[in-house]
């Protein structure tokens, strides 16, 4: 879990306290709509190249959380 919390926050003054990976004002909710949806993690990289694969695991492990 340390490494979910490095890379995810919650934020009330920033989208709405939603979480949010750390410093991207991307939501998590973002980023698992997409794996959702069948996006690969190769394809949500290039459509967010501030992102790292790392952010999108932790994405998927604070929602297992």
């Amino acid at each position: 879990m340390d490494n979910v919390l490095n890379r995810i926050t919650v934020d009330a003054n920033v989208c709405n306290g939603k979480p949010i990976v750390r410093g991207k004002r991307i939501a998590v909710q973002t980023i698992l709509e997409f794996m959702s949806a069948g996006d690969s993690k190769e394809s949500i990289l290039k459509q967010y190249p501030s992102l790292v694969a790392e952010d999108i695991d932790a994405c998927i492990r604070f929602a297992a959380d």
